[in-house]
């Protein structure tokens, strides 16, 4: 199987393309998003050297599916999926602040608190917590949005309003549709034996309507446990089994990697590759209950073309 790696297309009416880290968004008359899910793979805010077959895919399907389970909660901007790697939807001005939402205490919050820090992104933490422990209500954790080559940053409620980043009232609906939509996943993911750890929202505004944009509860923006086995590795200190990219990053870590200057990227040989399809498989199997069916078209670009074409001929 092929990995697309990137797009170079010419849509009609098209204004600008973005190539970030992952997605290829082609904005269209100023009205129109077109987000093709690449099979690129980033860590640490680094784009890595390969691809992984069918993860584009992945990603999309599960946004979709997820989009369409949680817009009686909060608007979004998905109108249409013409091709398995492909959403399109309304433009909104996004927010520069992601809204990361945390059930748990792991992945780069419990490295910050192994290192002393009690404050995560305002919220005051007691001491003598565990990897993976429980927090007692989800917390709300932002972060900047950086642009493309730089690292998003921790930030506060506080510093957010401070610095004028978002108004007070558009930041408590932020609030608002966060934990709403987090409690929403939690729900659909516990009834497939997993749990909903930690994730990330993104919002923006179309003619002052707030909609939540870019992709929800995939393996790229969210982390799940399985919950069977959760409470006996808690008890006994054990790692979590875990689906989401985590492993990727842990995978790099363990090879001297975490985006720091000088650092070398370790080689991706195609047993890591398969690896990481699989796993991502994995997730989508058990977040959505349905078998995963990857499509294996030859010529991938071509196909994701000629349905946009056709999708944008028809509307």
């Amino acid at each position: 199987m092929t990995a697309l790696t990137n797009t170079n297309f010419q849509f009609p009416d098209q204004k600008n393309v973005y190539h970030g880290k992952v997605r290829d968004v082609y904005f269209l008359n100023n009205d129109i998003l077109v987000m093709i899910a690449t099979d690129r793979i980033s860590a640490f805010d680094v784009i890595l050297p390969k691809g992984i077959p069918s993860k584009g895919q992945i990603l999309n399907q599960i946004a979709a599916k997820f989009l369409d389970a949680t817009e009686d909660i909060c608007p979004n901007w998905k109108i249409a999926t013409p091709d398995p790697m492909v959403t399109i939807g309304k433009f909104c001005k996004g927010f520069p602040v992601e809204m990361i939402v945390r059930g748990y205490l792991c992945g780069s919050a419990w490295r910050s608190y192994q290192k002393g820090n009690r404050n995560l992104c305002g919220n005051i933490l007691p001491d003598g917590m565990r990897e993976n422990e429980k927090f007692p209500i989800p917390l709300i954790t932002p972060t900047t949005k950086a642009e493309q080559g730089e690292h998003d940053a921790d930030i506060s409620k506080e510093e957010i309003l401070a610095q004028g980043l978002v108004s007070p009232e558009d930041y408590a609906i932020l609030e608002d549709y966060s934990l709403k939509l987090f409690q929403r996943g939690s729900e659909i993911a516990e009834k497939k034996g997993l749990i909903l750890v930690d994730t990330k929202y993104e919002f923006g505004k179309n003619e002052d309507k707030i909609y939540l944009i870019d992709e929800i509860h995939t393996p790229d923006s969210s982390r799940y446990f399985y919950s069977e086995k959760y409470q006996e590795n808690f008890d006994n200190g054990q790692p979590q089994k875990q689906l989401s990219k985590e492993f990727v990053r842990e995978w790099l870590m363990a090879n001297g990697f975490q985006g720091f200057e000088g650092q070398q990227i370790p080689e991706m040989t195609d047993d890591i590759v398969n690896n990481i399809t699989k796993r991502y498989i994995e997730l989508f199997e058990h977040i959505t209950g349905e078998t995963f069916k990857p499509n294996e078209d030859e010529n991938i670009e071509k196909r994701i073309f000629d349905n946009i074409n056709s999708w944008l001929s028809n509307r």
